[in-house]
């Protein structure tokens, strides 16, 4: 049987990463796998992850699985950090949860329940958006279709455009909402732009469906929860898929959060056995290691600071590369063009170089963005920044 299958062409993100591993150049630059690196090119793994691991494995009597719903440390801790322990829907037992085996997971497990709810649902993500967002969930099912977001030449948020696409959504429609550090890139909807997807969503009717892969990333835990804290204030429902993947450096540990905010405490109850019975069909349970660790982490007051004090460094240090990086290419191409790098958030941001250009940059110059143009900015050190701007301005 398997003799009829034919090959698939490689991943463009992989593709990228195994071009920039067979480079014999020794001062190669890695723009394109997207995950957090050090000045070493390292994933380094979190103090308070070391620690709350050893703990974790001290006190671990078992293997026997973990339940369909998952670790309920995990799940509680991270209800918290993302909405706040005295939010209504917290208190008023709105919040239904599922662990998930990664934000992915969580995305997939949230998108059999909107099929569960209605066969017909239209999911709506942005243009761009994460280029596994339309496989994953298209693949479950949902009706795929795209809303403007953002303009590759010009670096800004199509807003208007968005907003004209999402007054035509009514009930039955889901719209997909990156919750901070968008990927792949790197613009974010304002305080006052994400209010208007509030009022479009009450009056309209569609639900949102927060993708939270990066708390804490932007501005801060609090600030970066402001779009997802807003909309379970005003509207009755909502779904978020979170990952621990980035914001505890979990990336192997496949450790993730399906939610879903329902108008009732006995609607939270029946969306969680929904997402368990849906789970069951998928992959049975769900990973322990990694959800056991942030669980200990979210259980600990020393442990949470010293996390919290992590992820901040994180971001200071990606954002203070985009103000680096911006700045090189400023002086390299003598030119304001790419001063929106510093201005956006998070890991990626598109260069709006052509396939070409990006061939150039990579063969010519040793750095390796995606085909797209998106690079990681965690890729950019103090060492390499100069070679990456010139490359940059010697092929656009």
């Amino acid at each position: 049987m398997l003799d009829a299958l034919q090959p698939l062409p490689p991943d463009p993100i992989l593709g990228t990463t195994v071009a920039c591993r067979n480079d014999p150049n020794p001062l190669k630059v890695d723009l394109g796998v997207g995950v957090y690196k050090d000045d070493n090119g390292t994933t380094p793994i979190f103090r308070s992850v070391v620690r709350a691991e050893q703990r974790v494995l001290a006190d671990q009597t078992t293997k026997a699985y973990v339940s369909p719903p998952g670790d309920a440390r995990f799940i509680s801790g991270i209800t918290r950090e993302l909405f706040g322990a005295d939010h209504a829907v917290v208190t008023g037992g709105r919040v239904g949860a599922v662990q998930a085996p990664g934000g992915s997971g969580a995305l997939r497990l949230g998108a059999g329940l909107l099929l569960r709810a209605e066969s017909n649902t239209q999911l709506w993500v942005p243009s761009p958006t994460w280029g596994n967002h339309i496989p994953l969930m298209g693949a479950a099912g949902l009706d795929m279709q795209q809303y403007p977001y953002y303009d590759k030449q010009t670096h800004v948020i199509e807003f208007d455009a968005m907003v004209e696409t999402l007054k035509q959504r009514g009930p039955g429609d889901v719209v997909l909402l990156h919750g901070c550090c968008h990927n792949p890139c790197g613009a974010d909807l304002t305080r006052e732009q994400w209010d208007v997807i509030g009022d479009l969503a009450e009056e309209r009717g569609f639900t949102p469906y927060v993708d939270f892969a990066y708390h804490g990333l932007a501005e801060g835990m609090d600030a970066d929860a402001y779009g997802v804290r807003m909309l379970a204030d005003r509207l009755p429902e909502l779904l978020v898929a979170y990952s621990a993947s980035k914001n505890f450096g979990l990336y192997r540990e496949r450790t993730g959060l399906a939610l879903t905010i329902t108008a009732t405490s006995e609607g939270a109850s029946t969306a969680t056995s929904q997402m368990a019975n849906i789970a069951r069909e998928l992959y049975s349970m769900p990973p322990a290691h990694g959800a056991s660790i942030v669980g200990e982490i979210l259980d600990d007051e020393v442990l949470t600071a010293d996390w919290k004090a992590e992820v901040g460094q994180m971001r200071e240090r990606i954002n203070g590369l985009r103000a680096m990086l911006s700045e090189h290419l400023r002086v390299a191409t003598d030119s304001t063009d790419f001063d929106y790098i510093a201005g956006e958030r998070g890991m990626f941001s598109f260069l709006g170089l052509s396939p070409e250009q990006v061939t150039a940059l990579q063969h010519d110059h040793s750095v390796y963005p995606i085909p797209s143009s998106r690079v990681n900015i965690a890729g950019v050190t103090e060492e390499n920044v100069a070679r990456v701007a010139a490359g940059i301005a010697a092929v656009r």
